[in-house]
């Protein structure tokens, strides 16, 4: 709390100083906008608390094994999922931060957060890798109660994930220009993209890392401990942004400097809540490197590659296209992005809260438990989604001009708000069915599934589209893909659940006999 009333006097001593000279009613409602935004995340951060310490006294007394396998499912889903979705709205939150307060620098600047956030999808992508590949599987041994396994899997996981960090930082490091104008930065968008970009490929190894240990903890079915880094180390970010942005007069690199310190802080709060409670500890006599443990890692985790690392290509995909009308296009379909992340955070977490009670229920041969928990909470997702497509439809152009008050950046976002709006509840069931698909081992329904949305999909229409209907086919596009990408699922789960039917005949004539 000390730090929050810290922050917000010396903001407020910032914009007296830097506005001295200008009309009243600026600085007065600049610094408004700061309170409410310190407030609004006091207030979001105690609540989240309250109910937190509430799901503690509800999990209290029970392992995780017979929570998951045994509890009211609705019960279930929502304490699992509560923690995850506050670890990926505050993350999202931090990323809407970033444009918000980048966009007061000016629309070249925010066009460049944007750009670099493609690269910050290929490192999270490898970070999920490693964390669902080591994850799912710890999920599945624990469930058959096979913990040795699920012990050495968990140190395997980490220390691969922290490797592959560096060699990202390294090589992008080494190719920070070329690598700039690849990923759609224009003449005048490039020198803020690798002032970005530099910087916060410093914090990859932390990135990656940090996402494994949350994605083991999660599936072990201790989302609590996962959130306290992810959390602290979001806020700390949303903290230093303006704080080195505008009092330190650091820029776009502020920016970045104060994403890498959030990522670090979270990388050390995760590390130490590893070894807390239920949870597996992470600790380098456990390191054994195998083919066996690649292979159950690549099995359980190429799913989330694919999802992360196609949506890295889609956002340079969506880059490219959106830089023929102007850098107007690319800040307004990156402010989109942004608010459809934050949006679609909730359902991804409400999937993950699915995910333990999946992976304990498949591996104990619970199939009928877990087609109910999967169908309560694409339900749940649904619901949720319809909410937020009539407030956002109506708040639409408000929602543009948070972020960049440009008259053009506003006319473009408005429209492809809309448009992604139309599809938002298709979300549900695409992201939970992917995530059943993955933690259930069904590589090749889970990679299609994941890579249907932002790949298969998105990729070639983001290319084709706006040859027929200009700057609207690129706004239009993710609605499009998302229409093909429910196709797609439909006939893919009805095969699944069959699939689980005949498994569980199975189970009980073996059983029987």
């Amino acid at each position: 709390m000390f730090a929050v009333v810290l922050a917000e006097d010396i903001i407020r001593f910032d914009i007296k100083a830097r506005y001295a000279n200008h009309n009243w009613s600026d600085k007065h409602s600049t610094y408004q906008l700061f309170r409410s935004l310190i407030l609004i995340r006091t207030l979001f951060c105690y609540l989240s608390l309250r109910f937190l310490y509430f799901c503690n006294r509800m999990h209290k007394g029970k392992d995780n094994y017979t929570f998951l396998t045994a509890e009211p499912i609705h019960k279930v889903v929502i304490i699992m999922a509560v923690p995850t979705i506050i670890s990926m709205l505050v993350t999202s939150l931090y990323n809407i931060a970033d444009t918000y307060f980048v966009g007061q620098i000016n629309t070249q600047a925010t066009a460049a957060v944007g750009i670099v956030f493609s690269v910050m999808f290929f490192i999270q992508s490898f970070g999920f890798f490693f964390g669902h590949g080591s994850g799912n599987y710890i999920s599945r041994e624990l469930g058959a109660k096979r913990h040795d396994n699920a012990v050495r899997m968990a140190s395997n996981g980490f220390f691969f994930s922290f490797a592959f960090g560096i060699v990202i930082m390294i090589v992008g490091l080494l190719n920070l220009k070329p690598l700039s104008v690849l990923l759609g930065s224009t003449p005048t968008i490039l020198p803020y993209t690798e002032k970005y970009l530099g910087v916060v490929l410093l914090g990859a190894p932390f990135l990656t890392s940090s996402l494994t240990l949350n994605n083991q903890m999660r599936l072990q079915g201790n989302a609590t401990y996962a959130m306290y880094g992810i959390v602290v180390g979001a806020v700390l970010n949303v903290a230093l942004d303006p704080l080195l942005i505008f009092t330190f007069d650091m820029g776009i690199t502020g920016a970045a400097i104060a994403t890498v310190v959030g990522q670090i802080v979270s990388f050390i709060i995760l590390f130490y809540m590893a070894r807390q409670g239920e949870n597996i500890g992470i600790y380098l006599k456990n390191f054994a490197p195998s083919w066996n443990a690649l292979k159950e890692i690549f099995l359980g985790g190429s799913p989330s590659l694919s999802r992360q690392g196609l949506a890295c290509l889609a956002t340079m995909s969506l880059n490219i296209a959106a830089a023929h009308y102007g850098d107007e296009a690319i800040a307004a379909m990156s402010i989109v992005t942004r608010i459809s992340m934050l949006v679609l955070a909730t359902v991804i977490g409400l999937g993950q809260g699915f995910q333990p009670l999946c992976g304990f229920c498949y591996g104990a041969k619970l199939y009928d438990r877990l087609r109910e928990g999967y169908m309560f909470t694409v339900k749940t997702g649904t619901l949720f989604l319809l909410a937020c497509t009539i407030i956002g439809w109506i708040f639409s152009g408000s929602l543009i001009e948070l972020f960049r008050n440009d008259a053009k950046v506003i006319s473009i976002g408005v429209v492809a708000l809309r448009w992604q709006l139309c599809t938002y509840p298709f979300n549900a069931a695409i992201v939970v069915s992917n995530m059943l698909s993955q933690t259930c081992r069904k590589p090749w329904r889970a990679n299609f599934l994941a890579a249907a949305r932002q790949g298969l999909f998105f990729i070639p229409l983001i290319f084709i589209l706006p040859q027929f209907f200009g700057l609207l086919g690129v706004e239009m596009c993710q609605a499009v893909s998302d229409t093909f990408s429910l196709l797609a699922t439909i006939p893919i789960m009805i095969y699944t659940f069959r699939e689980f039917k005949k498994e569980q005949l199975e189970f009980n004539q073996q059983k029987n006999n």
